[in-house]
């Protein structure tokens, strides 16, 4: 981390002592190349660059694939690589993070960097959460939705390679400042006393377990364990200044800083680039979450409907996000036939949300007087990363054999301390008050009497990955043939650490003690915690953790692949490939009073076997391409691939679900999931730029992974993951881009200005759950309300559109961007409830560009122009919902 730190600031100082020098040479030329800049045509590099400059990569490839570029992502404003993603064909967006390739959710998704396999610091996820990769360091986003035996066998909906910015072509040192909000945010929000080092997303200490708890840790003593004095002393260090504070809201900010450079000389180039970015924003939001609902049958005419009995119906929150990042790379080319390239990367981004949540449960009713008020800190760092090393090599002397190569050592981190959930009961005319059926959070509050008043969780995971490989390539000439032989290695290590402790504040420890109030570091004072009298034995604070809390994994891939690509007299390509996989897992619980193995005394074989997954197999795949003329081609493939549950999805710890709030537990049973896919695709590409594709898709699948509910006596109900029987999606892709040049001239504007791309995805998909087999999996109870449905986040249909405009003297350019998505499930619907619908996000999002000059760049952009807020239902049903507010953004770039 260190070292990183150091690279990121030689860096930094690097480009502020290039600049200057830059700067004098550059204004000697400035003048003199200002009129032949002037004549530069602009508008058809942003016009046909931006949509079309990577539809020859997608058009050469032997698989179907669809990439996007920076140009692309610049024109619609998204500021990371997830917001980005969702512009693809048939890819759709979840909780602004994870990325569903044609409705399947993200377990049957990978994603590479640069081609190499990366970390997770998202414990609730198989692949990394995609929204951590700012736009500003991307140069593509590949999406493969076909399978070739150069990737992973782990496949289902496709793969995603994050490709970064590289050696430039020659000098570049940009400046970008931003700044913006949210109309949610004018009316203020939620603040509380964190740390000093908030504004660059570290925790200074504030948040942390005391000293001596993480020492009790160390050693493995409970702190339960301790006498009552010894564990008041401990509790008393415990941060409890948690409560919420009106404020008002800052503006988002955030700056990007890029600077490069390359150097030819005669045998031989170097270069180099580096990037660094920041932003800081606030989000403000209503929300709504139900839980437990009672069902009241209609009367007298009246329709059937479910009334809440457990939840919240009034949520106040407040997110800060803080993300910061780095970015080195170093290249070396000899003889234009061999390339060394080293990159390194640094991404970290805090979230800090707080949430002041009034509700019920089955025992606090607003029939009895009485309401819930939850006081709730959600507070985690996410950073990963990477080292990078590749080669590539040409050797002409050897029948142009090729070589490539590349090592990649990366590790993400989720550092969540002091995350805390405080209750209070509201009383109508508690304390003095008039009982005029109005709850008064400040005046006819206390804290909650019980054992559980108030829950700490400190949780750590670090997640290692090491990947490497290698790649012969042959070419072969015949006189109407083309052939290509490829051979290669992939080899993938893969370790997680995870621990987590939760300490509950038992308030039933005190004799007598008034607990009126609304702020807990008022009532619960320090003199208090170490002078209030106990009852009996009661300790104040209680270690709730357990077993399977902390946990070590390890996953080892080896695999090996050949390949052959035959080109057929420039009109048919004939892809065949194998490749040969092992895979082995193994999952080992914790006891965390005791920090050994979860395991019986004398543990058996079985036991032990039950800690590990091991398989190997074997897997094809074919791709044929008919190329009908220079301007069409068509396409057909067909690939066995298999998804393997992931460490998390079979460890046996329990942990939250931020999209549902829920628990979910790892189920150590669940298998693999095998899937057959079909593909094919017309492609039309046109010299003018315009094309059109319309694709087709089919997979099966035997054993798919889901999620199922298990009902909950109070509180959220348990997730647990499980196979269902079987399964199948199938569907029908379109993408095009045409400009308006038909239309002519029109009010001193000419059709060529404008243009229009887009795409849409219609499908359907079924998978069939035998309750038994889950209950039998899983160990736990459910009753399952549709057995047959459609798969998780599965979205029957997804529209996106670009309008774009260009004005003729390249100064001015606008894109008006929608994307919607069709209901899909979030939640499996148990005990007779329907299955619970993540409802149409209409997503409007305007951004405009001015280029007063050459080098400088003056860029507006306005997101969620409809003002949707994000809704969940069943059974006509609100379920949860959450404001998103309209955001807008105003940056200025300009490159020396």
């Amino acid at each position: 981390m260190k070292t990183t730190l150091k690279r990121l600031s030689l860096a930094i100082a690097a480009s502020l002592a290039i600049s200057p020098v830059y700067a004098a040479t550059s204004a000697e030329t400035d003048a003199a190349d200002d009129a032949a800049i002037e004549e530069v045509i602009v508008k058809a590099s942003r016009l046909k660059g931006t949509a079309s400059a990577v539809m020859q990569e997608r058009r050469d490839q032997a698989f179907i694939a669809d990439i996007i570029g920076a140009e692309q992502i610049s024109r619609t404003g998204d500021s990371d690589a997830a917001a980005a993603l969702r512009r693809v064909t048939g890819v759709t967006l979840v909780d602004g993070k994870y990325i569903y390739i044609r409705g399947l959710g993200e377990r049957y998704s990978s994603t590479q960097l640069n081609g190499a396999a990366v970390p997770s610091p998202d414990p609730t996820r198989t692949v990394i959460p995609l929204d951590l990769f700012p736009s500003s360091i991307v140069e593509s986003l590949a999406v493969q939705k076909s399978y070739s035996v150069n990737l992973p066998a782990h496949f289902g909906g496709g793969n995603i390679d994050i490709r970064l910015k590289s050696i430039p072509s020659d000098f570049v040192f940009t400046m970008q400042g931003k700044l913006g909000g949210n109309t949610n945010n004018f009316d203020g929000g939620l603040t509380y006393d964190g740390g000093s080092d908030d504004w660059y997303g570290k925790d200074d200490g504030t948040r942390a377990a005391p000293a001596p708890l993480k020492e009790l840790w160390g050693n493995y003593e409970s702190l339960n364990d301790l006498s009552q004095q010894d564990n008041r002393e401990i509790a008393a260090q415990m941060n409890r200044n948690y409560e919420p504070q009106e404020t008002s809201i800052n503006p988002n900010t955030g700056f990007n800083v890029t600077l490069g450079d390359r150097y030819d000389f005669d045998d031989f180039s170097i270069g180099f680039l580096s990037a660094v970015s920041y932003d800081n924003k606030w989000l403000v939001q209503e929300m709504y979450e139900g839980q437990d609902f009672t069902f009241q049958e209609g009367k007298d005419g009246e329709d059937d409907s479910w009334t809440m009995v457990r939840g919240y119906d009034q949520i106040d929150s407040t997110t800060n996000n803080v993300r910061f990042s780095g970015m080195f790379n170093f290249g070396l080319e000899i003889l234009k036939d061999h390339r060394l390239e080293f990159n390194s990367l640094i991404l970290h981004d805090t979230n800090d949300q707080i949430l002041d949540k009034v509700g019920n449960s089955n025992n606090v009713t607003v029939s009895d007087g009485l309401r819930l008020r939850d006081s709730v800190v959600i507070y985690e760092e996410r950073e990963m990363i990477s080292n990078q090393v590749r080669g590539t090599h040409n050797f002409s002397q050897f029948w142009n054999l090729g070589f490539d190569w590349f090592y990649s050592d990366a590790r993400s981190n989720r550092y969540a301390p002091g995350n805390i959930s405080t209750r209070y009961i509201l009383a109508d005319g508690a304390n003095g008050q008039p009982e005029d059926g109005i709850f008064d959070p400040i005046n006819e509050s206390s804290l909650r009497n019980a054992n559980t008043a108030s829950r700490y969780s400190y949780q750590n995971l670090d997640d290692n990955v090491e990947n490497y490989g290698f790649n012969f390539s042959l070419p072969f000439h015949f006189s109407d043939v083309e052939l290509e032989i490829t051979a290669g290695g992939n080899f993938t290590q893969k370790t997680r650490d995870a621990t987590a402790r939760r300490i509950d504040i038992n308030t039933l420890a005190f004799d007598g003690l008034d607990l009126t109030g609304y702020q807990m570091n008022e009532i619960l004072t320090e003199d208090v915690m170490l002078n209030q009298p106990l009852s009996g034995n009661d300790s104040i604070a209680r270690d709730t953790s357990i077993a399977g809390d902390d946990y070590y994994s390890g996953q080892m891939v080896d695999a090996y692949y050949i390949d052959t690509d035959f080109f057929i007299a420039q009109k048919w390509r004939i892809d065949l490939g194998l490749r040969y996989e092992t895979f082995s897992q193994v999952v080992a619980p914790l006891d965390p009073a005791t920090g050994q193995f979860d395991l019986p005394s004398a543990p058996t074989d079985e036991d032990l076997l039950a800690l590990t997954y091991k398989d190997d197999d074997v897997f094809g795949a074919i791709a044929l391409t008919y190329v009908m003329s220079e301007t069409m081609q068509f396409r057909g493939s067909f690939a066995q691939t298999t998804i393997r549950p992931d460490i998390r999805e079979v460890a046996p710890a329990t942990y939250i679900d931020p999209l549902t709030g829920f628990p979910v537990g790892g189920t150590p049973s669940v298998t693999n999931t095998a899937i057959d896919n079909y593909d094919l695709r017309w492609e039309w590409y046109l010299q003018s730029g315009d094309n059109l594709s319309v694709g087709l898709f089919y997979k099966d699948m035997l054993n798919p992974i889901e999620a199922v509910q298990s009902p909950a006596q109070d509180g959220p109900p348990l997730i647990r993951i499980a196979n269902a029987e079987d399964g199948y999606l199938y569907g029908i892709e379109v993408e095009f881009l045409k400009d308006f040049n038909f239309l002519g001239s029109f009010a001193g504007m000419h059709g060529s200005d404008f243009f229009l791309s887009g795409n849409f995805t219609v499908s359907e998909s079924e998978i069939n759950i035998d309750t038994q087999s889950v209950v039998d999996q899983t160990g736990v109870s459910t009753t399952i309300t549709n057995p047959t449905r459609a798969m998780t986040g599965h979205s029957p249909w997804v529209v996106n559109m670009n309008l774009g405009w260009d004005a003729p003297n390249g100064n001015h350019s606008a894109t008006l961007a929608y994307n919607v998505f069709a209901e899909r499930i979030i939640i499996a619907g148990i005990d007779g409830k329907g299955d619970a619908y993540e409802e149409p996000f209409n997503s409007l999002d305007l951004v405009y560009t001015y280029y007063p000059t050459f080098s400088s760049k003056l860029n507006f952009k306005v997101q969620n122009i409809l003002d949707q807020t994000k809704r969940l239902e069943f059974d006509d049903t609100l379920m949860r919902s959450a404001t998103r507010g309209v955001t807008f953004e105003v940056s200025y770039e300009y490159d020396f």
